[in-house]
C-alpha cells in the first residue's frame, strides 16, 4: 500500500535537490492527499532537501478551506485558525503560512499532490515586465503535453489567506474558459505551483516549468517568442502516442 508521507518526503528532497535551481534555505512547501479527510503540508522553516517525514503538519481539509470564507485575520486569529486544523491537536509543527492555498489546490478531483517552487529562472519572468505575457502559451511539444495548452496566473499578494482565495478563484475561472484545471500557476514576483494527480507528475511539471522558463528567456534574448499556434498545440497533446508518453510520464497506465 502506497505511503503518502513517504511520497512527499521522497518529491520534496527530489525538488530541493541543489543542481535543480528550484528553491533553497527554506523556499518552498509541499503537500499530499493523506485520505478524503486530510493532507499533509510542509511545516515551517524545513528545508526540502533535507526534509525528514517529522517535518510535516497534518491538516484537515474542512477546518481549513473553511479559512477562506474570512475576509481578513488578525495574527491571533490566524494562529488559532491554524491550531484547530490540525489533525493532531497539540502537534507542534508550525504548518506553513501557505497550507490554504495547498488546501484549496488538494480539494479539486484528481489533484493528490502540490508543489511550490522559487525556480530561478521562473522567477526571472514572474518578475519581468513581462509578466505574464511571456509566459503564455506554448513553445515546443513536450511543454505543451507536460504542462498542458495553458497555465493560470495570479498578480502578486502577499502569502497567506489572500493569495490562497486568487489561487482559487484563478483555477476556477481557468477550469470555466479550458475545461480543466491548470496543472500549472505562475504567481508574480513569487513562483510557481505545479498540480498533480500524484508526486511524479507534480515533479515533471515542475521540471518542464523550469526548463520552459529558461527556454523562454533565452528566446527573448534572441529576438522574442515564437509560439506554436494553439491549433498545433492542440494536435500535439492530442496524438495516441504523446497521450501514451504522457501517461508514462505520470507513472500511469495509459
Amino acid at each position: 500500500m502506497a505511503d503518502p508521507l513517504a511520497d512527499l518526503v521522497t518529491m520534496s528532497r527530489t525538488l530541493g535537490e541543489p543542481a535543480h535551481d528550484l528553491v533553497i534555505l527554506g523556499e518552498g512547501n509541499t503537500s499530499i492527499r493523506a485520505d478524503n479527510d486530510t493532507f499533509w503540508v510542509k511545516a515551517s522553516g524545513s528545508q526540502l532537501s533535507t526534509i525528514q517525514p517529522d517535518n510535516f503538519a497534518r491538516m484537515r481539509f474542512d477546518r481549513v478551506l473553511a479559512m477562506l470564507e474570512k475576509e481578513s485575520y488578525s495574527e491571533a486569529e490566524l494562529n488559532a485558525a491554524y491550531e484547530g486544523a490540525k489533525a493532531t491537536p497539540g502537534d507542534p509543527r508550525r504548518p506553513s503560512v501557505e497550507t490554504v492555498f495547498h488546501a484549496a489546490c488538494l480539494a479539486i478531483p484528481g489533484v493528490n499532490a502540490v508543489a511550490h517552487t522559487h525556480a530561478t529562472a521562473v522567477n526571472m519572468l514572474t518578475v519581468s515586465k513581462g509578466y505574464p505575457q511571456v509566459l503564455q502559451g506554448r513553445l515546443f511539444p513536450d511543454e505543451a503535453v507536460v504542462l498542458g495548452l495553458h497555465s493560470a496566473f495570479v498578480p502578486y499578494i502577499d502569502p497567506g489567506v489572500a493569495l490562497a482565495r486568487a489561487i482559487r478563484d484563478a483555477i476556477a475561472d481557468h477550469t470555466k474558459r479550458h475545461g480543466g484545471y491548470p496543472r500549472a500557476i505562475y504567481m508574480q514576483n513569487h513562483g510557481v505551483i505545479a498540480l498533480g494527480r500524484n508526486t511524479t507528475e507534480a515533479v515533471n511539471i515542475t521540471l518542464m516549468a523550469a526548463k520552459a522558463a529558461r527556454i523562454r528567456l533565452g528566446a527573448l534574448a534572441a529576438g522574442g517568442l515564437n509560439l506554436l499556434p494553439d491549433s498545433t498545440a492542440q494536435h500535439i497533446v492530442n496524438r495516441p502516442d504523446e497521450k501514451y508518453r504522457e501517461a508514462q510520464l505520470v507513472g500511469r497506465k495509459p
